[in-house]
């Protein structure tokens, strides 16, 4: 993505334009899977401190620009979200995560969505997450 698209979106989402706002997207924009806080950490060169990407990250979740995913371990990785996902604090991410069992890239997978769940009476699903593990197409080579 292009800096001026980048400066759009986050315009767009009534975000002021700062330097680790872009530098943070730009990331995502480059990755090829979802990225934990400590690869963005490293990828920013210490040029921002924990807080002020754990900040970011949040914000970004508020705002529908990224979403998180769950993992085995309980911590979080972030995704970059598709256009049908901007909406503020009602995120359209039911899509089936894959994690590689080789590389551990996790990807987003867009045109597998989440199957339904048909919960008892008297309960009201919030999120369904669906995590895939096994090898990805890169790493059957």
């Amino acid at each position: 993505m292009q800096i001026a698209s980048i400066d759009n979106l986050l315009k767009r989402n009534q975000l002021s334009v700062t330097d680790s706002r872009k530098k943070i997207l730009e990331l995502f924009k480059e990755h090829n899977g979802a990225m934990a806080h400590s690869d963005i950490e490293k990828k920013t060169d210490e040029k921002f401190d924990r807080v002020t990407i754990y900040r970011t990250l949040q914000t970004f979740v508020e705002k529908g620009i990224i979403h998180t995913i769950p993992t085995p371990d309980n911590s979080v990785l972030y995704a970059l979200c598709k256009d049908s996902c901007s909406s503020t604090g009602h995120h359209h991410d039911n899509h089936v995560h894959f994690v590689c069992d080789n590389c551990n890239i996790t990807y987003c997978l867009d045109s597998v969505v989440t199957p339904q769940v048909d919960l008892p009476q008297g309960f009201e699903p919030k999120v369904i997450d669906v995590v895939v593990t096994g090898i990805c197409k890169n790493c059957q080579v």
